[in-house]
């Protein structure tokens, strides 16, 4: 039998601030220091980890990576040790902190910019007051010697205006011959008393800004005109209905594109059929890359399938069996049946890759910050040669990217054994080496972009909207949704003003247009032919 442990020290338990005051009541200071002190560096120990992998995102600093890695030492065998010395100097990250460190900070910017010298500028004269005119010492009337001149950047509210289209009737005088009339002035409905600006605004603040209807009802009352919810409604099917044949032109754009990007994305649509009143359905996200020209579409489909389940409808599935060529799209088992034709290529999303290892990272494995600190070699690397030839891109890649790749999957196929698949590193590892040979496709070609980013910054505006919006009314209405994501996601990619450019296209397209005329409505086109300004 053990013999019972002596105590040295009488053990004190119970919260932080009732030991203290016992020994401060005892009279111990030294014990107190020392606590406190423990306390201290235990704190600035935790905030140090927490802030570390708090911040850990896709975006996450150098500094925050060399924080990881020297936390991440290597714990296993020697040939683990090694592929993670491996990666650790491909990646640079070491030699980025270090210049960090050296180098000066840099300066930071003036605060305050600049107004836009487009802005219209608007005269603001302000006087000296009436008492303050005349000159203290003799009394005469001070002269003007000059302005000091300070530019303020302020808003003219907007105003809903009646727009008096008066027009020409011409006739002969000298005969009795036939009168003649000036054209109708530009609306979306002949008979319609909405003007085309007004229309434009309610679909690009609905569908691009996120403005439900009812909001925007309630800010036309505030500016002195009272309209129905319905009758907004009726102006968004109108122009929508005006647009489908842009929409139809990026389906086929999109299709015959070099790269073609494709995404998904949910959204409910009323139904009484459905448990709730609600179904879910699917808005498909395309984007095709045609040298410096993209061109966003946008499906919707009534259900998640791959397949259309309705007549008119084209489920990714579908679409994919039109196309082939360069196609980049998540590793998701809705599309292995398409990317089993020799024709269709499939391109891996690095997005993805690089998210599963974040995940690791937040959930407390720090050995992930050595495939994240490769991942931020890659992307600068993407920065350097953006908007360059492909060319140029791909001898970019293949001298600074691929070493960097290449010992990052020899890192993978290392440690792969030693991981349980279910956990987060494991499942990590698992999806890049399971999909190695499209995640590394980038690398083969300048033109093949080195993730989905394209069409998935176009999701986040449809995200926002749908937040606000809530649900769509109908299958109807959720493909006219689409529509005005598609010529709207267009003009986003061509950075154009989007009312700008519906109040000029709008008109064109409810007057008919040949289909042969339909290509250069196109947002890019119609941005080419515009004059500079």
């Amino acid at each position: 039998m053990a013999a019972p442990r002596t105590a040295t020290k009488k053990e004190r338990r119970g919260g932080v601030l009732t030991m203290l005051r016992e020994l401060l009541d005892a009279g111990q200071k030294d014990e107190v220091v020392s606590l406190v002190r423990q306390l201290v560096a235990r704190n600035e120990e935790l905030e140090r980890k927490l802030g570390g992998r708090m911040k850990s995102s896709e975006g996450v600093s150098s500094a925050q990576l060399k924080m990881l890695l020297d936390e991440a030492t290597a714990a296993g065998d020697e040939q683990r040790q090694q592929a993670d010395e491996k990666l650790r100097e491909k990646s640079g990250i070491d030699e980025v902190v270090g210049n960090l460190e050296t180098d000066e900070p840099p300066r930071r910017p003036p605060l305050r910019k600049p107004a836009p010298p487009h802005l219209r500028r608007v005269p603001n004269p302000l006087t000296v007051p009436p008492a303050e005119r005349p000159c203290p010492k003799c009394g005469a009337e001070r002269q003007c010697i000059g302005h000091d001149t300070t530019e303020v950047i302020d808003l003219i509210p907007a105003e809903v205006i009646v727009r008096v289209d008066a027009r020409e009737k011409l006739a002969c005088q000298a005969c009795d011959g036939q009168h003649v009339r000036a054209p109708a002035g530009d609306k979306v409905v002949t008979a319609g008393r909405f003007g085309t600006t007004l229309v434009a605004t309610l679909l690009a603040e609905k569908y691009r800004d996120g403005l439900p209807l009812n909001r925007q009802r309630e800010r036309f009352e505030r500016l002195g005109l009272p309209v129905s919810n319905s009758t907004l409604a009726d102006q968004v099917t109108w122009a929508t209905d005006c647009l489908r044949p842009l929409w139809r032109c990026a389906i086929s754009t999109v299709l015959r594109a070099t790269v073609m990007h494709l995404d998904g994305t949910s959204l409910p649509v009323l139904d009484d059929k459905s448990p709730g009143n609600l179904k879910l359905g699917s808005l498909w996200g395309y984007v095709g890359v045609e040298g410096d020209v993209s061109t966003a579409l946008t499906l919707y489909c009534s259900t998640g399938k791959a397949k259309a389940q309705r007549p008119g409808e084209l489920g990714p599935e579908d679409m994919l069996a039109l196309r082939e060529g360069y196609t980049v799209a998540d590793a998701s088992s809705i599309f292995e049946a398409s990317f089993k034709r020799p024709e269709l290529i499939e391109c891996g999303c690095n997005m993805h890759g690089r998210r599963y290892f974040t995940k690791a990272l937040d959930a407390g494995d720090a050995r992930a910050a050595l495939p994240l600190a490769a991942w931020k070699k890659l992307y600068e690397v993407e920065e350097e040669v953006r908007g360059r030839k492909p060319a140029v891109v791909l001898a970019a890649r293949q001298e600074k990217s691929r070493p960097v790749y290449d010992e990052l999957l020899s890192w993978a196929r290392v440690h792969e054994p030693h991981e349980p698949p279910s956990s987060m590193m494991g499942r990590a590892i698992g999806y890049l080496l399971g999909n190695a040979d499209a995640l590394t496709r980038f690398l083969e070609d300048g033109r093949i972009p080195i993730d989905n980013g394209a069409v998935e910054r176009l999701h986040v505006r449809t995200a926002l909207t749908r937040k606000n919006f809530l649900f769509a009314g109908s299958d109807a209405g959720a493909e006219r949704a689409a529509i005005a994501y598609t010529v709207l996601g267009c003009c986003a990619l061509a950075d154009i003003n989007p009312v700008e450019y519906l109040a000029d296209v709008l008109p064109r397209l409810s007057r008919r247009v040949r289909l042969a005329d339909v290509p250069a409505l196109m947002p890019a086109a119609w941005a080419r032919a515009r004059p500079a300004r």
